[in-house]
């Protein structure tokens, strides 16, 4: 593993022998590391392919994702290899909604652009024509993606009093009993939506699901969200549009090729962004640590995962 908080790493100390890398190892010292292992705790930024599979060897039994999604997992090669592998869901979903609303809220009002003119000390007073941005209260929000993370947003943003559209690829009837939420096609819900956020794992038919030609869909005053992964979004046509007057705002947590971020999109107006930080709170990245061990110690120890994936 490279890292695992206290949490976590308390329940499986004294158990089992233990490798921390730290957050900066190389990928050949995690091959190197892996020689051996009958566990491997990763997180996003660890490719667990048959390559490093491979390097653990034949008694790897399972992989523990800190995670809820997957996708730096390569499952068909842990189910040749008869690997377990498990992620973190549940843990994380409030505080993920939680940092969806915050950028919501934050893109539509332009608060970075507004702090970092006071910072730099160029604020020179009240301007009745100045830092204006979009409300939420009576506006119309598409959730794309109502799982866990997206029904919690859901939930969250219905307290402003907007009309709630959907998408998904089964009806939700408990949402749409309790906050009235309606299920309709990508293209209606990116046409009549003010704001838009998404709540997807990262998939190939989901790959830019939002681009230019959908973009072209969405009110020139809309505002998107994405809080699900990189690459549900084509980062330079959102700084386009940005930059053309396109789409009202964005507030981005996660982008292609992390860590890295395309200048275009950091030089783009009324953006809000951050790095992929949606479940970093004390309680989620707490829970996630503590649940990735617990799938360890139960597949080492004869027992069911607790949240297995494969």
């Amino acid at each position: 593993m490279r890292e695992l908080l206290p949490a976590g790493q308390g329940l499986l100390e004294g158990r089992f022998d233990l490798v921390k890398l730290g957050l900066d190892a190389t990928r050949e010292e995690m091959l190197a590391a892996a020689a051996g292992a009958d566990g491997i705790v990763a997180d996003l930024r660890v490719r667990v392919d048959g390559e490093l599979l491979d390097a653990a060897g034949p008694g790897l039994k399972v992989v523990a994702n800190i995670a809820v999604g997957y996708d730096n997992v390569d499952l068909d090669a842990c189910r040749q290899r008869g690997v377990v592998a498990t992620n973190t869901p549940d843990v994380l979903t409030n505080a993920t909604a939680e940092l969806a609303l915050t950028l919501a809220l934050s893109a539509a009002r332009d608060l970075p652009a507004a702090e970092r003119k006071l910072r730099a000390g160029e604020w020179e007073g009240w301007d009745p024509g100045e830092y204006r941005g979009y409300e939420l209260a009576g506006s119309t929000v598409g959730v794309v993606g109502m799982g866990r993370i997206g029904a919690r947003f859901a939930e969250l943003i219905s307290g402003f009093g907007v009309d709630l559209l959907y998408t998904s690829r089964r009806p939700k009837p408990e949402a749409e009993a309790a906050l009235g939420a309606e299920r309709v096609e990508l293209p209606e819900l990116l046409r009549r939506s003010d704001l838009v956020s998404l709540h997807l794992p990262a998939l190939p038919d989901n790959h830019h699901l939002i681009d230019r030609e959908t973009l072209g869909l969405m009110k020139p005053t809309a505002i998107l969200v994405n809080t699900g992964r990189g690459t549900l979004v084509d980062s330079l046509a959102v700084a386009e549009a940005l930059r053309e007057g396109r789409l009202g705002a964005a507030g981005l947590d996660v982008f292609e090729g992390e860590p890295g971020v395309p200048p275009e999109l950091l030089e783009a107006p009324r953006t809000s962004l951050a790095p992929h930080i949606g479940s970093a709170t004390y309680r989620a990245r707490d829970g996630m640590c503590e649940l990735a061990a617990r799938n360890v110690a139960a597949v080492l120890t004869g027992e069911p995962p607790v949240t297995p994936v494969t």
